[in-house]
């Protein structure tokens, strides 16, 4: 359902004039309401003649985000790794990461949306969104709200904002606060890359009040806020939890962990507490962010009832 707040206050002067007995007055109001839905129908309509109607985006998280807000119509096609959600037109050698200008130009496209610069591009004179990686939510919230501009999906924008805000905050009101925080370790590969808390990754965890192990190997920034660790450093570390981001690029699970050289004498490993998840939701900053989210909440809930039985 479309949002249209005129329309809404519309209709409440409208039950106020009824309410009050007043023919005129709800003869008046029911028109102003009829008006207000023309005009709010005639102003969507012109948004979208005059939105693109053919998208091409290498950003997979851009991609992620039209087709949230109702504009997968007009996307014509996507990177090789823009492969959700499933009805994304991917095309295979159409390359995110080294883009060629010849062979977007082939789609004729009236939009673009890129993760960064593509060199040679304004040959083309087509509109180019770029939306790099998210540092806070806001830039999240901000980049779904610039998508639904451009594309003429404005009020599906907002209403997507809104619905990840009021789950993300559903999700933080189930779990309890602690005194002490837990710590965890985020993994990237099986080679012990890690995240550190000044990156967006960090933010989420942030939220649940977490402390970050690997924020100790990268203390100057030097690594981008992405160290690559050891197992002598995360085993003196002993982290509350492990989280594994690498489980699809490199089947990583518990049990591998567990597996792991000295591994098995972690509190995370011995408790249980190692959390598998999908790299693809973990990497991207779309809409699924609030599957990511969900996923750490319910580990910490996880370790707080356990503490508690």
């Amino acid at each position: 359902m479309k949002f249209r707040p005129l329309l809404l206050i519309f209709a409440a002067l409208a039950l106020f004039a009824a309410a009050c007995g007043s023919d005129d007055a709800v003869e008046a109001a029911t028109e102003a309401v009829t008006d207000a839905a023309m005009e709010d129908d005639a102003a969507e309509a012109d948004a979208m003649s005059e939105a693109p109607q053919r998208i091409v985006s290498l950003n997979p998280t851009g991609t992620e985000m039209l087709f949230a807000i109702g504009a997968g119509d007009q996307v014509i096609a996507v990177d090789n790794f823009s492969y959700y959600p499933p009805e994304a037109p991917v095309i295979d050698d159409l390359s995110a990461w080294s883009p060629s200008v010849e062979a977007i130009a082939g789609f004729e496209p009236d939009l673009i949306v890129s993760q960064g610069p593509i060199e040679g591009i304004e040959a083309l004179d087509v509109e180019v969104l770029v939306l790099p990686a998210a540092v806070t939510f806001d830039d999240v919230y901000s980049q779904i709200e610039q998508l639904g501009a451009v594309t003429g999906h404005v009020g599906e924008a907002a209403e997507l904002v809104l619905q990840m805000q009021t789950d993300i905050d559903a999700v933080l009101a189930e779990v309890p606060a602690r005194e002490t925080p837990l710590t965890y370790y985020h993994e990237l590969d099986n080679t012990l890359f890690s995240v550190t808390s000044s990156t967006f990754v960090g933010e989420v965890y942030k939220l649940f009040g977490l402390e970050n192990v690997a924020d100790a190997a990268d203390p100057d920034g030097e690594a981008f806020g992405y160290p690559q660790l050891n197992s002598e450093f995360l085993l003196t570390a002993d982290p509350d939890l492990v989280f594994l981001a690498d489980t699809i690029c490199c089947e990583q699970t518990a049990e591998t962990v567990a597996a792991r050289e000295g591994w098995s004498e972690l509190r995370a490993v011995q408790n249980g507490n190692v959390v598998e998840l999908n790299d693809d939701i973990v990497s991207r900053w779309g809409p699924r962010l609030v599957d990511f989210v969900r996923a750490v909440g319910e580990a910490v809930a996880a370790v707080e009832t356990a503490a508690a039985g």
